[in-house]
């Protein structure tokens, strides 16, 4: 009894000293964050900030304009497109499982190439149906599987790929008909990402979604875990597995929709935060999800930093994200054998 409480205490201990390190972390990334671009905000000016004392005002209107909106944006993708995939693969029971895996990418880009094709490509357009675009993907997905004589899992993910290739069909066809000159770039530079764009009011209009999803998966915590288990462990210990396992698919795809509707699409991220927090805590519950969030939000926030200093003008943020997680993708195809 002793051996097992003092285990417990050792996992706990752990588990707060991975939380504590990872938030330290994301701190000194939030704040590098803030200070590198193409107007340099040095550590001391940012803190004159804080404190209220009187700053250069080009420095300061770059700092609340353009430097805390766009941080703040990287921060939560990070965290959200990391939470959502630990939460795919742990219901999908699929380490390999991200949000291509039921069509909310392919549909969100859909949404975009339809926006940019047909109503001129405003930001505020883009975002909207980018949003629908991701949504109606799941609820497409999820009634095929109604349809179907198998309603499981395998029925579900193949769902979702049959809508991620129709919808990947659909921006090809548009893209054929596009202006080559304007919108089949425009078509093409969503889909490789970018928080250059990002302001006070595209933040505000995706948080209430974003939140809302985040506290339906805390809500849905416990659950989650038993989700991990086969569906008949699931229907023995006393919950509605096709029904719980819709509600948690549906809050993920909200976090993942509402990001991806004004930052377009971010590959690989939602892959490797959770990979990296499951090798560190050996466990797959709710704890490894926020810890995958938390790890997520730092990769992205490093890689955005990248993204607006390598060049001379800005390189989309899938690029880089894509050049970690391609090579970590094979590692872990080698460990999954």
């Amino acid at each position: 009894m002793n051996k097992v409480k003092v285990s417990k205490k050792e996992n706990h201990d752990r588990m707060y000293l991975q939380y504590l390190v990872a938030s330290v972390l994301l701190g000194a990334a939030f704040i590098i964050s803030i200070a590198v671009g193409r107007y340099p905000i040095s550590v001391s000016d940012i803190i004159d900030i804080i404190i209220g004392k009187d700053i250069e005002p080009m420095t300061k209107s770059i700092f609340f304009t353009l430097r805390i909106p766009r941080t703040i944006m990287v921060l939560i993708a990070g965290i959200g497109l990391s939470m959502a995939g630990s939460v795919y693969q742990t219901i999908f029971k699929n380490p390999l499982a991200t949000p291509d895996i039921i069509g909310v990418s392919s549909g969100a880009n859909l949404g975009a190439a339809i926006a940019i094709s047909f109503f001129a490509g405003g930001t505020l357009s883009i975002a909207v149906f980018a949003f629908i675009g991701g949504i109606g993907a799941v609820f497409i997905a999820l009634a095929l599987t109604r349809i179907s004589k198998d309603k499981g899992i395998t029925t579900f993910v193949l769902a979702g790929i049959v809508i991620g290739s129709m919808a990947q069909g659909m921006i090809m066809l548009l893209k054929f008909f596009a202006d080559p000159e304007k919108q089949l770039a425009a078509i093409d530079f969503w889909s490789m990402g970018s928080f250059a764009g990002i302001t006070s009011d595209k933040l505000i209009s995706i948080l209430p979604f974003f939140f809302i999803g985040v506290l339906g998966l805390i809500f849905l915590r416990w659950k989650i875990n038993i989700l991990s288990l086969s569906d008949e462990e699931g229907k023995a210990l006393g919950i509605r597995v096709g029904f719980v396992r819709i509600c948690v698919v549906l809050a993920a795809t909200l976090v993942v929709a509402s990001i991806v509707s004004v930052s377009g699409l971010i590959t690989f991220i939602g892959l490797i935060g959770p990979h990296i927090a499951r090798m560190l805590t050996k466990r797959n519950d709710f704890h490894t999800t926020i810890l995958s969030g938390l790890i997520g939000a730092i990769i992205l926030l490093i890689a955005d930093c990248l993204a607006r200093s390598m060049a001379s003008s800005e390189i989309p943020i899938s690029i880089l994200t894509t050049f970690i997680g391609a090579p970590f993708l094979a590692y872990l195809m080698g460990r999954l054998k």
